[in-house]
């Protein structure tokens, strides 16, 4: 066998394709790399078609689905919908699984997984292997992550019932408790209390991958490095790896693109909020004023809102349907707008959107992939967070790298359509939009200077490398 590494996600889409990115810089040094993807629940048809089409397209890697046992539903009975009972499922088919591949742990290099799939690490200590963990946000995020067991200890009650207070955390801005995830609200939450006992081991891993550069998250960086966000106990090597960004390229050209290429050069404002965000049809017909009022040139992708009750942070097996635009949105807005505006139904090849020249700002709902891709695209920033840690993200990307603005109101339960119509001819057409175009500019090329030879995420990459034993093309 060659010496492999073993990558371990999670079933979300945010989750595995950074993976994906992650596994091409092991296989360009000559690893081989082994994909162990927990098969999906029967609901989760998503999960279930994006691995298949990672598979497919990605025939380099070997994928093993791997099985799960019936869940014993009297130990965890919300499976499958909490991803951290659902790996610590998965343990004992994994270790079957490794054991059977590779009886000695010599050519199986590390195991990276996950932080859903943090039980791994008693299977990688079982089989002498190394493990370490991959954290597909930014370093911000992570530094509050791994903060975040002894600041709750510390402020002993739960953050949604301590005012608006700032709370102040190593390497990252002030930030107000709501800007926490939700679940973190309230300390008595399952969820929440599953996330402290995660970054409560992440300590013993062997080392920290993360989807960022130095440059952009440099104080942060250094607040881990230097131990100062796990008070006591020593952190892991920390090797920031990216940006890990989709390539783009899909193998048919969408109608979208076609648009764009008839249109000035970043003259469009994308509206695009990942593979979850949706809006309900007031929220939708507010943006379809603001972008009417504003006069702008727009690429709008709009999803059909969720059901009522569907949950926005797990995938539960429903998938809205194609969305009726007649209806959501206002009547007689396609028409009116049809000769400076495009809506797209549920979809957009969004990092190949970012790349094209027509397009001059990003609404985004600040998941970390689009962050990145945003940025390393050159494209300024509208933040309108919606779940998860994108308030954080947007803390850091508005108040500290700079690249990002505030839609006001994403904390309401409508942004209005005079907010929409402010910020998009500010960013658009003002002094201050220019500027923040400029500083997104600047950030593009220290992206790019960072993979290079010499910059900080090769080097990074080197010395991963060193860790397992190998040099920089990959051999002992």
């Amino acid at each position: 066998m060659r010496d492999t590494v073993v990558l371990y996600p999670s079933l979300g889409v945010s989750h595995l394709l950074p993976m994906v990115e992650l596994s091409g810089l092991f296989l360009r040094r000559g690893l081989a790399v082994t994909f162990v993807v927990v098969e999906p629940p029967a609901a989760s048809t998503d999960a279930s078609y994006r691995v298949a089409r990672a598979a497919e397209a990605n025939p380099s890697i070997h994928f093993h689905v791997l099985p799960l046992p019936p869940p014993d539903t009297t130990v965890s009975p919300e499976l499958p919908r909490d991803p951290f009972a659902l790996f610590r499922l998965a343990n004992a088919p994994l270790r079957d699984y490794l054991r059977s591949v590779s009886p000695s742990a010599a050519s199986m290099r590390a195991l990276v997984f996950d932080f859903f799939c943090i039980d791994a690490l008693d299977v990688a200590a079982e089989l002498g292997v190394p493990a370490y963990l991959f954290y597909t946000s930014g370093a911000c995020s992570l530094a509050v992550s791994l903060h975040l067991p002894h600041k709750q200890a510390e402020v002993s009650a739960s953050f949604g019932d301590i005012g608006d207070a700032p709370l102040c955390f190593p390497g990252v801005p002030p930030f107000i408790p709501t800007d926490l995830p939700e679940n973190a609200l309230d300390r008595d939450n399952k969820v929440y209390r599953k996330i402290l006992y995660t970054f409560e081991r992440v300590p013993a891993c062997h080392g920290i991958l993360v989807n960022t550069f130095e440059w952009l998250e440099a104080k942060a960086v250094a607040a881990i490095r230097e131990g100062a966000c796990v008070p006591g106990r020593a952190t892991p090597p920390v090797y920031c790896v990216g940006p890990l960004v989709s390539g783009g390229g899909e193998a048919k050209k969408h109608e979208c693109l076609s648009w764009l290429d008839a249109q000035p050069e970043k003259s469009v404002v994308f509206f695009c909020f990942g593979s979850m965000g949706s809006f309900s049809k007031r929220q939708l017909e507010a943006i379809a004023t603001g972008l009417e009022m504003s006069g702008q040139r727009f690429l709008w992708v709009v999803r059909s809102p969720r059901r009522d009750g569907a949950s926005l942070y797990a995938d539960d097996g429903h998938q809205p349907p194609e969305p009726d635009l007649g209806e959501l949105l206002p009547e007689g807005f396609l028409e009116r707008t049809k000769a400076r505006g495009l809506v797209a139904k549920s979809w957009a090849p969004q990092a190949d959107v970012l790349r094209h020249r027509a397009t001059g700002a990003f609404v985004t709902h600040c998941g970390w992939n689009s962050v990145l891709e945003g940025i390393t695209a050159g494209v300024p920033l509208l933040c309108w967070p919606l779940y998860a840690e994108q308030r954080l993200n947007k803390v850091f990307m508005v108040e500290e790298a700079r690249v990002g603005v505030e839609m006001a109101g994403y904390d309401r339960e409508v942004v209005t359509a005079e907010e929409v119509e402010a910020k998009v001819r500010w960013v658009m057409d003002s002094e201050d939009g220019r500027a923040l175009r400029a500083r997104v500019m600047v950030a593009k090329e220290k992206a790019v200077e960072a993979v290079q030879q010499g910059g900080t995420s090769h080097n990074a990459l080197v010395e991963l490398l060193a860790d397992l034993g190998f040099d920089e093309c990959g051999t002992h």
